[in-house]
């Protein structure tokens, strides 16, 4: 998943699914800035991985 935002700047994979989140605003945004914490953020990338992995098995 990619994510790019008006001045071009892109995020890929997590970093995409959370920089959407922060869009979307309230609790999501929240959320999202749990992923500015490094071991969350080696967690959310590895299971990102691991689903993007396994998507067409879902």
């Amino acid at each position: 998943m990619w994510a790019v935002e008006p001045a071009g700047r892109k995020f890929e994979g997590a970093a995409a699914v959370n920089r959407t989140l922060k869009e979307l605003g309230g609790g999501w945004a929240l959320l999202a800035a749990l992923y500015s914490v490094p071991p969350i953020r080696r967690v959310q990338n590895a299971y990102y991985r691991r689903v993007a992995r396994r998507r067409a098995w879902w």
